[in-house]
């Protein structure tokens, strides 16, 4: 796994016989884009009732910690493993590639910002709570 880890990260081409066509449109955007990418980077949670689980979102991306899940079917339903991943706090952004053909490029956009712009605000509140004799600290950091 490290060795395909490493040639996504270069940009090396890679071979993924189990991608949907879907799929391979996002990849093809984020290599247009210049984002690395891992397809199918597995991810550590904790169901409903706490059991530890793996999964593989399609999508995983290091530079901004954000994991893409292209939605690919009507017929499958989202809303439990979202239901996981908001409770384990993990970013996933849900691509719905079926209902959007023509805009989802738009739509990734608008989601990775907003996901940044949660951050930005977690963090702008941690550090107005920080103790004020240790707010000296944050001027020299």
């Amino acid at each position: 796994m490290a060795d395909s880890l490493l040639r996504v990260l270069k940009f090396q081409p890679m071979n993924y016989p189990d991608m949907m066509a879907s799929e391979r449109q996002v990849a093809n955007f984020l290599d247009e884009l210049g984002l690395p990418w891992v397809f199918e980077f597995p991810v550590f949670v904790y169901d409903e009732r706490k059991r530890p689980r793996v999964w593989t979102p399609d999508f995983y991306i290091p530079k901004l910690g954000v994991y893409i899940e292209v939605c690919g079917s009507k017929e499958f339903d989202y809303d439990y493993r979202k239901k996981i991943y908001e409770g384990n706090n993990i970013p996933v952004i849900w691509l719905h590639y079926y209902k959007r053909p023509h805009s989802w490029q738009k739509f990734l956009f608008k989601r990775i910002r907003e996901v940044e712009q949660k951050r930005h605000s977690e963090a702008m509140e941690l550090i107005e709570r920080v103790p004020s004799e240790l707010a000296l600290y944050l001027e020299y950091a």
